[in-house]
């Protein structure tokens, strides 16, 4: 049985963490943040429609349903969830680029292609 994350006398005491306050400002934290790196597609679709345009709307769905949710429990994992998401692909990109400007200099190091 996997260990309960809320023992009955501490429940209401740990509830201060999951108010509406601060789950709607970390919301819209990542909610801009997810903007912000869809800047970073500037890639197409196979019907020609930018990547960054078709993720910004699936963001936009995604939090409009999820906007309802009311259990804390839930609505913390979204956002650990999301954000856990959006630090994976920020990190692949930086890779990408990184590897990018190092073949770069390497090449432009030795005189060509």
């Amino acid at each position: 049985m996997p260990p309960s994350l809320w023992l009955p006398n501490t429940a209401k005491s740990g509830m201060k963490h999951f108010n509406n306050r601060n789950t709607r400002q970390e919301a819209l934290s990542l909610y801009r943040e997810i903007l912000r790196t869809c800047k970073a597609f500037h890639w197409y679709d196979e019907t020609g429609k930018p990547w960054n345009v078709r993720l910004k709307q699936e963001a936009r769905k995604e939090f409009e349903a999820s906007r309802e949710e009311t259990d804390p429990l839930i609505i913390a994992r979204m956002l650990v969830t999301g954000r856990d998401c959006v630090d994976q692909i920020q990190n692949k990109f930086n890779e990408a680029d990184r590897a990018a400007w190092e073949r770069i200099e390497r090449d432009s190091t030795r005189g060509g292609p």
